[in-house]
């Protein structure tokens, strides 16, 4: 935003908040990108280090023949190295700091209502309590639905506790 003469104020006071406001926005811009560089350091650190594990793993497999180590868990060692890797990758690939993780989303909603229902209520065995020789009550009601796939047609079962 363009500042001119016209547009600021005149009383000092309200100059000085503006002054102090600017300030304080700059300095935490200054801090954020610095946690920023730290986190992106580290990361580069830590693909470095990954990178020089998977070297020696390599060394390991294409090396002398005395020299070289069960095939398999070399091969074990080298895709967890090369899957660590690409994790501490995958942030600065996509622009975000290193220490932000994925939500993973899920469909929270309901099955859809067109699909046919199939009802089953699990209940006690007893109605009598065990303590106190009482009649049992229900209190809540739990229900939930799953969907269930038989070949060639679908259906959701709802089981209410």
């Amino acid at each position: 935003m363009a500042l001119d003469a016209a547009t600021l104020p005149d009383d000092p006071a309200t100059l000085r908040a503006m002054l102090l406001a600017e300030r304080v926005r700059r300095i935490a811009a200054e801090e954020n990108a610095a946690r920023e560089a730290a986190a992106r350091a580290a990361a580069e650190a830590r693909i470095a280090q990954l990178d020089v594990h998977i070297a020696a793993l390599n060394r390991n497999r294409f090396g002398p023949r005395s020299e070289q180590l069960d095939p398999d868990q070399l091969q074990l060692a080298i895709e967890a190295l090369e899957q660590a890797r690409a994790e501490a990758q995958a942030p600065l690939d996509a622009g975000a700091p290193a220490t932000e993780r994925a939500v993973r989303k899920r469909n929270r909603g309901h099955l859809p209502a067109h699909l046919p229902r199939i009802e089953r209520t699990v209940d006690v065995a007893e109605k009598i309590c065990p303590c106190c020789r009482g009649a049992l009550h229900r209190i809540g009601e739990d229900v939930a639905e799953r969907l269930d796939v038989v070949p060639a047609q679908f259906r959701v079962i709802v089981v209410a506790d």
